[in-house]
């Protein structure tokens, strides 16, 4: 059961009251607690639960209909100090030249400014989030990574540098994971449970890997708009999909969009799974990035956004780990054969 940690919260409702556990084992017990929160949903606020919902049982706590998924990419401090991916043209530095002055102060928005503007902007709504955090980013910025976990969002693994790992043998990636848990839990005291691979390419060892250390889900994949489950050793493994559509550093920092094109891609993926999430389990994914979307103009966009979510009845905002163990515990989670 999950009670240090704010599983849900939805719109209109007080945080303190959304602090509940749910679902601690699937199967039968799971149904009738499923039942018995949906019905008390019902009871508060009909046009949370359809009737189809219903019938099938709750798609996710408390009867919300839909859930919103944000990820906080805390990178900046972590990329290398020349050649790291930036709105700047690509230079062919010479040898003696070891840093880029420019690119590393446009990374440097994104722990100065970026991160403090987006914490606030959650706070201001209420939401909690997932950060993949490199562990070069933790080390360099302790305090902030501090500061995440402390306004009780989820420190989740993102490599202990800026480098693929797709490519390492197994003994070489296995040491990178554990690189990475650790540092971040060493300054954060939070153990990470999710991962996320660099551009999300990970390799043939790498999900046998995470759940062998103990990582409960990875959000690597971008097949489905709902968490589902696939075997890995022999053992259930969570997917939390995520997203390129709705993601800052494809259509922003790739200079495409503006933020009010930003603004109106998301509201318009937000309308068609909330029509959807009448009748099956939906998940939106928003992807930020510290130094993208936490200027100026891109947090107000988000502000207005997140302002629009919360005006629709059953509208809930998740951590990604929590996602996690409500899919292993729902008996309507979808379970794959296939493991991509």
């Amino acid at each position: 059961m999950i009670t240090e940690q704010n599983m849900i919260q939805t719109a209109g409702e007080p945080e303190n009251a959304a602090r509940r556990g749910f679902l601690n084992q699937a199967g039968n017990g799971a149904k009738l607690a499923a039942a018995g929160l949906l019905l008390q949903a019902a009871t508060q606020n009909e046009a949370i639960a359809e009737p189809a919902a219903a019938q099938q049982g709750a798609f996710w706590p408390n009867g919300a209909r839909l859930v919103i998924s944000i990820s906080m990419q805390f990178e900046a401090g972590g990329q290398p100090l020349i050649g790291a991916d930036s709105p700047f043209p690509k230079v062919d530095f010479p040898s003696h030249i070891k840093a880029d002055p420019v690119s590393n102060s446009w990374f440097a928005y994104g722990y100065r400014e970026g991160v403090p503007r987006m914490l606030d902007l959650w706070d201001k709504h209420g939401v909690k989030v997932t950060s993949h955090m490199i562990g070069d980013a933790v080390r360099k910025n302790p305090a902030l990574a501090r500061e995440i976990v402390k306004r009780g969002h989820e420190a989740a693994g993102h490599g202990p540098r800026w480098s693929s790992q797709y490519a390492m043998n197994r003994a070489d990636e296995k040491k990178f994971l554990i690189d990475a848990r650790e540092m971040v839990k060493s300054v954060t005291g939070e153990a990470p449970l999710g991962y996320n691979c660099n551009w999300l390419r990970r390799g043939p060892n790498t999900l046998s890997l995470l759940q062998e250390l103990g990582f409960l889900y990875h959000i690597d994949d971008l097949s489905r708009d709902e968490p589902f489950i696939e075997q890995v050793n022999g053992k259930d493994f969570v997917v939390v999909p995520y997203t390129l559509r709705n993601n800052d550093i494809l259509l922003i920092e790739g200079r495409n969009y503006s933020p009010q094109q930003f603004l109106e891609q998301i509201k318009g993926e937000f309308d068609q799974l909330y029509e959807e999430a009448g009748t099956r389990r939906r998940m939106m994914s928003i992807s930020t990035h510290d130094r993208i979307s936490g200027t100026p103009q891109m947090v107000r966009a988000l502000d207005e956004f997140l302002t629009y979510a919360k005006s629709k009845a059953g509208v809930a905002f998740m951590r990604k780990d929590d996602i996690a163990r409500y899919a292993l515990a729902s008996p309507i989670t979808v379970r794959e054969t296939e493991t991509i």
